[in-house]
């Protein structure tokens, strides 16, 4: 079952850490969001394969935006 993680607060994508194809642990951080001077790391909040990567680095994201799926 495919884990979708989603923006909670509407952020710019700082840095991409992780790419589409890699193995991801539970834990491991994905990508890390910049709002109001602070970088706020988006976690994996489960083990698979990153199988999608919908931001790109600058990228502005709104709350609920899709940010990742894990598979």
């Amino acid at each position: 079952m495919a884990d979708e993680i989603r923006a909670e607060m509407v952020a710019n994508v700082w840095k991409v850490v992780a790419s589409t194809g890699d193995t991801i642990a539970e834990g491991d951080t994905l990508v890390i969001l910049e709002s109001m001077k602070m970088e706020i790391p988006v976690i994996a909040e489960s083990a698979g394969m990153l199988k999608q990567l919908a931001v790109n680095e600058g990228d502005v994201v709104q709350e609920g935006d899709l940010i990742a799926v894990i598979e």
